[in-house]
C-alpha cells in the first residue's frame, strides 16, 4: 500500500506536484496551536519526501539545475505552511482598514511567499545530499534544521511557528527543549516526522523506524522523568515568596489609540489593580499591566503617576507597558520607545526598559528613507515609529528582585534571552495580541513564550491585553491564567526557577552538534549510495 502511494506521489508533475506540496504544508499547521494535532506531520513530511524523490531534472545542467525542482517543492510546501499558519497576520491591517487594507495581500500571501524560500533552501540542501533509503531522511532533517536556524536571524529574524513547536504541544513533550533547544528540536522533529516515508522502502526500513521510535521514546521518557521529579504544586515551587497579579483588561484595539477613550482605559486598569484578593489570599506585591497599557506619556502626565501611586498599597510595585518619550539630539524631534516601567507605591518611576527587537513594518519602517517617499508607514500610530533600544538588561523590581523583560514578539527569539548580570527571578513578557482577535495568532504566540520558560529554567509572567495571560513555571506548566478575551486578574505565587540542564540555556553548541551529526550521517549515505551506483 505504501509503495503504491509513494509511487503515485513520486510521479506527480507540474501543477499537481505543486498542489500536493502546498496541501502537505497546509496540513502540517494543524500540529500548531490551538489545534496541536501533531500526528498530521507524520503525513505531511513523508509526502514531502516522496515529492522530492520525484523532483528531478535529468537535463545536463549541473548540480544546481538538478536540485532546483526539489527547491520548488520545498517552496510550495513552505507557502502552504505559512499561508495556513500565518493568515491571521492580516487581521492587524483591518484595525485601521482605511489606511492599511490595501496591504492585506502582502501580509496574507506576500509574507508566506517570502518565508517559503527558507523551506526551498531546506529541500535544496537536502536534495544535494539525497540518497536512497534512510540517508534522505537525515538529509531532510539537516536541511530544515539549517533553514530554521537561518530564519531565526536573517532579515531581523522571524522564527514564528518553527517546525520544532509541532513536537512540543504539552509540558510532557516540552522538556527535551531544555536539553537541545528549539533549533535542535527543529531538526530532530523533522527526522521523526519524515521517518514514515521509509514504510514504502525495502532498504533501511527497520533501522530508520527504530531510530525514530527511539527518539520518540527518549522524548517522552525524559519528559516523564523531569516532571516526576519537579514540584507538583505552585505553592511548593514558590520558594521566593513573591505574590503576583496580572491585569488583563481586554481593551479593543480600535479603542487603544482613541484619545476620547484614554481615561476610560486607564480607569479600567486602575479598577482591576484595586480589586481585593480572594478571601484568605495575601495581597500581591507585584502587579503587571500589558504592553502599552498606560494610554499617556507619563513624563507629560504627572497626575496619572499620582493616581497609580494611590492605587498601590504599601510596598506594591506596578510593572506596566507604556510608550516612553525621549528628546532627540539637535533639531530631531522626540523619540518614542516601547517600554516597561517599574512604578512604586509613591507614584515614582524607579526603572524602565525599552524594546530591543522591533517588529518591521509594525513598529518601524525598514529602508525608511525610500519607503516613506513611496507613501508607506508603519502600522503603529506613532510619529516616525518606535526607536530600537541599544541594549537589553534586567528590569529592577525592587532591591532584591529583577525580571528579564521581553516585550511582545521578542519572546519568539530564544537567542535573545542571554543572561544579563545576576540571574533574574523570572521572564516578564508583556504583549498586546488584540491586533489579531480570536485567531490562532495569540495561541501560537503564547506557546512560544511558554517554551522560553523551559529553555531558561525560569518562570514566565505573561500579561496580555486580551489574552492569553498566565504564569508559567520553569517546566512549561500553567499555574494560573486567563482565557482569550476574558477580563480580570490572575493572582498567583511566582514559581522559583530551576538550574538549566547544561548550567546555561541550550544554544548554538547543542544545535550545531545535532546538525553536524545529521550532516555527517547524510554525507556518509550519499557517498555509500554513489559507490553502489558505480
Amino acid at each position: 500500500m505504501f509503495g503504491r502511494l509513494s509511487g503515485w506521489i513520486i510521479l506527480l508533475s507540474g501543477w499537481r506536484r505543486a498542489l500536493a506540496a502546498f496541501l502537505a504544508g497546509a496540513l502540517a499547521t494543524l500540529a500548531l496551536p490551538p489545534y496541536d494535532f501533531f500526528a498530521v506531520c507524520l503525513i505531511s513530511f513523508p509526502v514531502l519526501v516522496w515529492l522530492i524523490d520525484g523532483a528531478v531534472d535529468t537535463a545536463d545542467g549541473g548540480w544546481l539545475r538538478r536540485a532546483l525542482p526539489a527547491a520548488a517543492v520545498g517552496w510550495w510546501f513552505g507557502f502552504g505552511y505559512f499561508v495556513s499558519g500565518l493568515w491571521w497576520v492580516g487581521a492587524a491591517l483591518l484595525v485601521d482598514a482605511q489606511n492599511f487594507a490595501w496591504a492585506l495581500p502582502l501580509a496574507v500571501l506576500g509574507l508566506p511567499a517570502f518565508l517559503a524560500f527558507f523551506y526551498a533552501l531546506a529541500t535544496l540542501v537536502a536534495r544535494l545530499l539525497w540518497s536512497d533509503g534512510l540517508g534522505r531522511i537525515f538529509a531532510l532533517a539537516f536541511g530544515f534544521g539549517l533553514a530554521e536556524w537561518l530564519r531565526s536571524f536573517l532579515f531581523t529574524g522571524f522564527p514564528w511557528n518553527a517546525i520544532g513547536y509541532a513536537a512540543m504541544p504539552v509540558p510532557l513533550l516540552m522538556q527535551s527543549d531544555a536539553v537541545v533547544g528549539l533549533y535542535g528540536m527543529n531538526a530532530l522533529a523533522v527526522l521523526v516526522f519524515a521517518a514514515p516515508a521509509l514504510l514504502a522502502d525495502r532498504r533501511h526500513r527497520r533501522t530508520g523506524l527504530a531510530i525514530a521510535l527511539a527518539l520518540v521514546a527518549a522524548h517522552v521518557g525524559f519528559g516523564l522523568y523531569r516532571l516526576n521529579n519537579a514540584p507538583t504544586t505552585a505553592e511548593e515551587a514558590a520558594g521566593n515568596g513573591v505574590r503576583m497579579r496580572i491585569v488583563q483588561p481586554s481593551i479593543a484595539q480600535t479603542a487603544k489609540w482613541d484619545n476620547a477613550a484614554r481615561r476610560a482605559i486607564f480607569d479600567k486598569h486602575i479598577a482591576l489593580t484595586e480589586t481585593p484578593p480572594k478571601p484568605g489570599e495575601p495581597k500581591p506585591s507585584v502587579i503587571v499591566w500589558p504592553e502599552t497599557s498606560i494610554p499617556y506619556i507619563l513624563t507629560q502626565t504627572p497626575e496619572a503617576l499620582a493616581r497609580i501611586g494611590e492605587a498601590l498599597s504599601d510596598g506594591q510595585v506596578l510593572l506596566a507597558g507604556a510608550v516612553r518619550e525621549e528628546q532627540g539630539t539637535g533639531d530631531a524631534g522626540p523619540l518614542y520607545y516601547n517600554s516597561i516601567y517599574a512604578i512604586n507605591d509613591r507614584g515614582e518611576i524607579t526603572d524602565a526598559v525599552d524594546k530591543v527587537h522591533l517588529v518591521p513594518f509594525g513598529e518601524y519602517l525598514p529602508l525608511e528613507r525610500w519607503l516613506r517617499a513611496l507613501g508607506l508607514q508603519e502600522v503603529v500610530e506613532m510619529p516616525g515609529g518606535f526607536t530600537m533600544a541599544t541594549n537589553r538588561r534586567s528590569l529592577k523590581v525592587n532591591e532584591t528582585l529583577s525580571f528579564l523583560p521581553l516585550i511582545c514578539y521578542e519572546a519568539i527569539f530564544p537567542s535573545e534571552l542571554a543572561y544579563i548580570g545576576p540571574r533574574a527571578a523570572a521572564i516578564l513578557n508583556v504583549t498586546n495580541d488584540a491586533w489579531y482577535g480570536d485567531t490562532p495568532g495569540p495561541y501560537q504566540h503564547f506557546r512560544q513564550a511558554q517554551l522560553r520558560a523551559v529553555e531558561q529554567g525560569l518562570p514566565v509572567i505573561r500579561a496580555a491585553n486580551n489574552g492569553l495571560s498566565a504564569i508559567v513555571d520553569p517546566y512549561g506548566r500553567i499555574t494560573d491564567g486567563l482565557a482569550l478575551d476574558a477580563v480580570g486578574v490572575v493572582d498567583a505565587s511566582l514559581p522559583s526557577g530551576v538550574d538549566p540542564f547544561w548550567g546555561t540555556p541550550p544554544g548554538p553548541v547543542q544545535a550545531w552538534g545535532i546538525l553536524t551529526l545529521l550532516l555527517v550521517i547524510s554525507c556518509g549515505f550519499t557517498v555509500s549510495s554513489g559507490r553502489r551506483f558505480d
